[in-house]
């Protein structure tokens, strides 16, 4: 099948499979005319993918994970701790966002919104 009905089927678009084999996550073959023809193995591993860039996986943890996948003499230990990192990763991410979200909650009720210039917002991003 050609790059469109592979995106449809994988759910990616064509840029995306572009950079996908650009960067050797995805090795497609080559039909007589030189066009890139995907397999159902290749429409699989796309999936595979966008599942795992939809979960947040950086480029390098799926070609890990892909790695993985396709051995099948692999340590599930293996593909745990590559989750389980991640999964870290996204909770101190959380952290983060929450301590910044409580910041401008208390700095937005902090500040009256009315007509005068006194702004605690702006002297708070202002503070040394």
């Amino acid at each position: 099948m050609n790059i469109s009905e592979a995106g449809e089927r994988a759910g990616l678009p064509a840029k995306t499979i572009r950079y996908y084999e650009e960067i050797g996550l995805i090795r497609p073959g080559r039909g007589p005319n030189g066009y890139r023809r995907f397999s159902e193995g290749d429409v699989h591993r796309l999936a595979f993918l966008g599942r795992a860039r939809a979960l947040g996986f950086g480029i390098e943890e799926c070609r890990a994970l892909l790695a993985l996948y396709s051995d099948e003499d692999r340590a599930s230990a293996d593909v745990k701790r590559i989750a389980e990192e991640h999964l870290e990763a996204i909770e101190a991410k959380i952290a983060l966002l929450a301590g910044m979200r409580d910041t401008l909650r208390e700095l937005t009720r902090a500040c009256a919104g009315d007509a005068r210039p006194d702004c605690p917002i702006l002297r708070d991003l202002g503070a040394d």
